[in-house]
């Protein structure tokens, strides 16, 4: 692998990490030089960078104006929420017959991970929002997983850096309700525990709504 493939490279996954977490915010413009200044590169692998970002839609270039961090679009957003209530619902349906001990030892461990990460918030520290973003993704991604279907895994995991962008902007909007997120995590493992499909789905679908401000119609 050459120097200039590594390094545009590492700049791909670092641009694209920062689009991820929200620390480059959705409509934000951006130039090369500021990026490969705190990057500590040159410009070339960032315009590399770029160009593959906006082949994936992270991205709009404008020529010598600089590079528009792609907001999530309302109707994207709503798609993937519906897409993981399909998959989420299902999966718990398919776990409830089964034995569950293993599952739910692993659901409450992740709860303990995500209120030993709100006892780390300081000002909304962005490393540490970054962290429950994706210790959330991975606590709805366990009952999936758990429910040993490769192909809803797999389609699961297509929906997972849009998931995790999505969690890190409804965090960034309004941090002080990661208590009550985690809160509705409990109530969701609690219903997983009992084996109360009925009352997942709509936890689910109340949970869904209201952490990213979304009417979900038709769900409840």
């Amino acid at each position: 692998m050459s120097k200039t493939y590594s390094s545009a490279e590492r700049a791909y996954r670092e641009i694209k990490e920062r689009i991820l977490t929200g620390t480059l915010p959705g409509g934000e413009l951006i130039s090369e030089g500021e990026i490969a200044t705190d990057l500590g590169t040159s410009r070339t692998p960032v315009r590399e960078a770029f160009l593959r970002l906006e082949t994936e839609g992270w991205m709009r270039l404008y020529p010598k104006r600089g590079a528009l961090v792609v907001p999530i679009p309302s109707h994207e957003a709503e798609h993937v929420a519906h897409a993981r209530y399909v998959v989420e619902t299902a999966a718990v349906r398919a776990v409830s017959g089964s034995d569950r001990t293993g599952l739910v030892e692993t659901l409450r461990a992740s709860l303990t991970r995500q209120h030993e990460l709100i006892a780390q918030f300081t000002d909304s520290d962005p490393r540490v929002l970054a962290r429950f973003a994706t210790e959330d993704t991975d606590f709805h991604r366990g009952y999936v997983v758990a429910a040993g279907n490769p192909l809803l895994t797999g389609f699961y995991d297509s929906l997972r850096e849009r998931q995790r962008r999505m969690n890190s902007v409804a965090l960034h909007r309004a941090p002080m309700n990661v208590a009550r997120i985690v809160d509705q995590h409990a109530h969701l493992a609690e219903l997983i525990a009992a084996g109360d499909t009925a009352t997942f789905d709509t936890a689910l679908a109340d949970h869904l709504s209201g952490v990213h401000q979304l009417e979900l119609k038709g769900l409840r």
